[in-house]
């Protein structure tokens, strides 16, 4: 039985066609021995659309927001919820960690806002996130690029359950000075002394 890892020399296969052989099926893959790496909060993105306050005193409005995260691989390819790939890693963290391994994460809910004249404020979320890494492992009925298996090291970061390691997600109002030409939009008739969302 040959078997072999991935390489950069002629006429062996690239990650993206292996990748490609796992999600068609003609590989049949699997992804073993994962990993997990310490739990962190990631950026802080924004989640809302931006209020501003035309007006001459403080705004105070509820705001809608929303947030989805997704997973990619250490090539930056996005790894699908629901798709063959996250099946495979699903299955495998399952097996070793006994709980089950989520592709995206998905939330939404409202916050109240108050935002101070000639100021333009939004909602950001950050999600907890971790690393998981483990080695792929893909295997042909007949030798494929000479070789009936291949062995490619991956590491995928995606959003982990709340709490993972002691970390919260976390969701915070943001606030800054409109700029001169934001500014000059409240001059205008309809925003004159008023309050006005953006979409993001």
């Amino acid at each position: 039985m040959a078997f072999a890892p991935v390489a950069s020399a002629a006429g062996e296969p690239t990650r993206p066609q292996l990748m490609a052989d796992c999600v068609s099926g003609e590989g049949k893959c699997t992804f073993n021995e994962p990993e997990f790496g310490q739990a962190y909060l990631g950026e802080f993105r924004q989640v809302s659309n931006s209020l501003f306050n035309c007006s001459s005193s403080d705004s105070t409005q509820s705001m809608t927001w929303d947030d989805t995260v997704g997973s990619t691989d250490s090539a930056g390819v996005s790894v699908t919820a629901g798709g063959k790939i996250a099946g495979i890693v699903d299955l495998s963290v399952t097996a070793s960690y006994s709980h089950s391994w989520s592709s995206s994460h998905s939330e939404s809910s409202s916050l109240t806002m108050t935002v101070k004249p000639g100021e333009v404020g939004w909602i950001s979320r950050a999600q907890v996130m971790q690393k998981v890494s483990g080695t792929w492992q893909t295997h042909y009925d007949s030798p494929k690029w000479s070789h009936y298996y291949w062995f490619f090291k991956d590491t995928i970061t995606g959003p982990a359950k709340n709490g993972a390691d002691g970390l919260s997600n976390a969701v915070v109002v943001k606030t800054r000075k409109m700029t001169a030409t934001e500014n000059h939009s409240c001059s205008a008739d309809s925003r004159k002394g008023q309050t006005f969302t953006q979409k993001r």
